[in-house]
């Protein structure tokens, strides 16, 4: 009796084991990536993802934003993505992504900058996009959202109809029409200062507005090429990406071969050789070659 309670015990115990060695069912997640591989639209993108490695960590617990480009907008980039290197694309993937969740509702009306997961800056720091907002949203002047809002268990996907690429310091200044003129201008002044600020740097630019050339627009009018070469200039610093948080007071060599003076006891103030000074309204924007803060206008040389 004793044996045969032994027996039923062992078996017991048996069946318990048994039970728990059971798979336990699969919990079902909605991440951006499974959103992305149940979507056709995104087969494109989910091949570059899983190239690069990336996919685990867009189903990480993040909160991330994702600005997702359809096939179309890759077979209208006109690259061969197999040509390209896993590291170049692996930085215009993050190019894409944000981190945080950001919603179409979060947005302010008009322009913002944020700083993506594509570090391939000088500083080391997130590059920049430019996101503005109006009847829709665009994304650096080029790419536009399509669908807003997909939300996932880790984030939300915006759906846009083109790749957007990492820019340089040119690049960023063609994407805001708040900088048409000092695009204009560097066009139009001798010494091809497109090609020299689409270099290597890397470089720290200080850029005026608009409103900031059209404050001195007569002035402008009355100056020679080289003059105005030296003008634009004046308003850069090679060699170095400096953040505004690395800014430090006192005078600062040019490529204009003159100073400009750095005074942050109210914000940033940057005075030119007359000794006006002009406020950093915006400062670190990212570029791959450099960095630029914006100011209120423009500085004026010794000519």
């Amino acid at each position: 009796m004793k044996k045969l309670s032994l027996m039923l015990l062992l078996l017991f115990g048996l069946f318990l084991t048994s039970c728990g060695d059971e798979d336990e069912p699969e919990v079902e997640t909605n991440t951006i990536v499974d959103i992305a591989v149940g979507d056709a639209q995104f087969s494109t993108l989910v091949a570059a993802l899983q190239r690069v490695d990336l996919v685990s960590t867009l189903q990480g617990d993040g909160p991330f934003t994702v600005f997702a480009p359809t096939n179309q907008a890759f077979d209208d980039l006109g690259v061969d993505l197999a040509t390209i290197s896993d590291a170049d694309l692996t930085n215009i993937l993050l190019y894409h992504v944000l981190g945080g969740e950001v919603r179409s509702t979060d947005l302010a009306d008009g322009q913002t900058y944020a700083s993506t997961a594509s570090t391939a800056s000088p500083s080391g720091s997130g590059l920049s996009v430019l996101i503005e907002k109006g009847s829709g949203v665009s994304l650096n002047g080029s790419a536009n959202v399509t669908t807003a809002d997909v939300i996932a268990d880790n984030g939300v996907i915006h759906v846009i109809d083109s790749v957007i690429t990492p820019l340089d310091v040119v690049g960023h200044a063609a994407a805001n029409n708040n900088f048409t003129s000092l695009v204009s201008a560097l066009g139009s002044a001798p010494g091809d200062l497109v090609s020299v600020l689409s270099g290597d740097g890397p470089f720290t630019v200080f850029a005026p507005v608009n409103s900031a050339f059209d404050d001195i627009s007569g002035v402008v009018a009355g100056l020679s090429g080289d003059q105005l070469a030296t003008i634009l200039t004046y308003h850069v610093v090679a060699g170095a990406n400096v953040m505004s948080t690395d800014l430090t007071e006192g005078n600062v060599g040019t490529v204009a071969g003159q100073n400009i003076g750095v005074d942050l006891s109210n914000g940033v103030q940057i005075q030119d050789a007359t000794g006006a000074s002009s406020t950093v309204i915006l400062a670190d924007v990212q570029a791959t070659n450099g960095v630029i803060h914006v100011l209120d206008r423009v500085l004026i040389a010794d000519l």
